[in-house]
């Protein structure tokens, strides 16, 4: 009788420190986390180009989802476009300066404009352009931060009778971190206006 006994005795207390284990190691229960923050998908459309001849100083490549304005706010100045894109709530302005032997005057506004810009910005990558060929010459710059106004800049010259500054903005205030797919797909269609840019 004592023999069956010790048994049952010894299970009922492995039980019980075993039902004791599992309540105490559950502790307290989970408290929900909050979801981590993310973006919005965005779907990029396919690329197709197409050449813009209609302004009376150069010609270039845009998307084919591309809008050719005349500037607004400033109706006067006919080679002054914006490229408007509408699928990203954007815009490349366009101003063209006839040069008079000061072009080192437009090269210090764009250091200027860059300085004034760089203030938000976390760095700064420029890329020097280069097209004997068209007579195209120039600097293509991106700034970095969640600040900054125009993620991309460039300008072109012909250094003797032409001055073109370009920049990319968003119609609202960006966030570069959660736009930077967007940035990245339209500096390809930034390459190619320079890439196709050409003087008349």
């Amino acid at each position: 009788m004592k023999k069956k006994t010790i048994p049952v005795l010894l299970m009922m207390v492995i039980g019980n420190l075993l039902a004791i284990t599992l309540l105490s190691s559950c502790g307290e229960p989970e408290r929900p986390l909050p979801k981590p923050k993310g973006y919005f998908r965005i779907d990029l459309p396919e690329k197709d180009y197409v050449k813009v001849d209609t302004v009376e100083k150069y010609a270039f490549d845009v998307p084919g989802y591309a809008v050719l304005t005349h500037d607004p706010l400033s109706p006067e100045e006919k080679n002054w476009v914006n490229v408007e894109l509408p699928d990203f709530k954007a815009s490349i302005h366009l101003t063209h300066k006839v040069v008079k032997g000061n072009l080192s005057e437009y090269l210090e506004d764009v250091h200027t404009m860059l300085t004034k810009h760089l203030q938000k910005a976390n760095g700064m990558h420029d890329s020097l352009i280069v097209n004997p060929e068209q007579r195209v010459y120039g600097m293509l710059i991106e700034m970095d931060g969640k600040g900054v106004a125009t993620p991309l800049q460039f300008y072109l010259t012909d250094s003797t009778a032409n001055f073109v500054r370009g920049a990319l903005y968003f119609n609202f205030v960006p966030n570069n971190d959660s736009m930077q797919p967007v940035i990245d797909y339209l500096r390809q269609d930034i390459d190619r206006m320079i890439g196709t840019f050409e003087w008349k």
